[in-house]
């Protein structure tokens, strides 16, 4: 069960807390077993700082507690304190990456699912797409990815296989497995009935909830030479 630790405190000298996290980062590779911190500071008293730190467990986080360099960071940061901080200790219990399943959206519901109706609730209307199979660098618009679908969907009856599922700020790192079997014309080669595999990799940047670029990586070449085509 992952954990998340929060800690509140009040400092006027930022600063200086910055220096004493940059050195416990140095002192601490290949040792801490933190998995994700993130701090804030309160918008009503610039003072006042918030660090959310994630662990895989509670087992993780007590190990982390227990190095000589965690220790001694604490002692720093106290001395830069006004008053104590707080800690608050949480097992987590429910977690969401809403980017993550909007980019899961799009595979399912609407490659796979053929909801074309979905596409202007998942991608924004200025989404601009770079894709290795297209002739252009990059295009823009929601239709782009309109029309790819519909292509492949004339040519191919296909599912997805989601290797892979990395999200981090705002974007979305998907490694896929495209199964299909060839039943329509597709780049000039007329149905074949072969059942293919492709192999690729889909980068997508979000904005306010929508994918507002994404980057296409395929095995195209192992896909041509199952049609015949190399």
């Amino acid at each position: 069960m992952k954990f998340v630790q929060i800690i509140d405190y009040k400092t006027a000298d930022f600063d200086g807390m910055n220096a004493a996290m940059d050195k416990w980062v140095e002192q601490t590779k290949g040792k801490r077993t933190t998995g994700h911190a993130v701090t804030g500071r309160d918008r009503s008293a610039s003072n006042h700082y918030v660090d959310i730190v994630e662990f895989d467990s509670y087992e993780d986080a007590m190990k982390n507690s227990h190095l000589p360099e965690t220790d001694r960071m604490f002692q720093e940061m106290v001395s830069l304190c006004d008053g104590m901080p707080s800690f608050t200790d949480l097992d987590v219990v429910r977690e969401e990456q809403l980017n993550a399943a909007t980019a899961r959206r799009f595979f399912h519901e609407i490659a796979v699912g053929g909801n074309l109706d979905a596409i202007d609730e998942v991608f924004a209307a200025d989404y601009v797409d770079h894709d290795i199979a297209n002739e252009q660098e990059s295009e823009t618009g929601s239709d782009v990815i309109r029309r790819d679908v519909a292509k492949w969907r004339s040519a191919f009856d296909f599912t997805f296989e989601l290797d892979r599922q990395v999200a981090e700020g705002d974007d979305v790192v998907l490694m896929w497995t495209w199964i299909g079997k060839h039943k329509g014309e597709f780049q000039g080669i007329p149905a074949t009935g072969e059942q293919c595999v492709m192999t690729g990799t889909t980068v997508f940047r979000f904005d306010s909830g929508k994918i507002k670029e994404g980057w296409w990586q395929m095995d195209l070449m192992r896909l041509m030479r199952q049609l015949g085509a190399m």
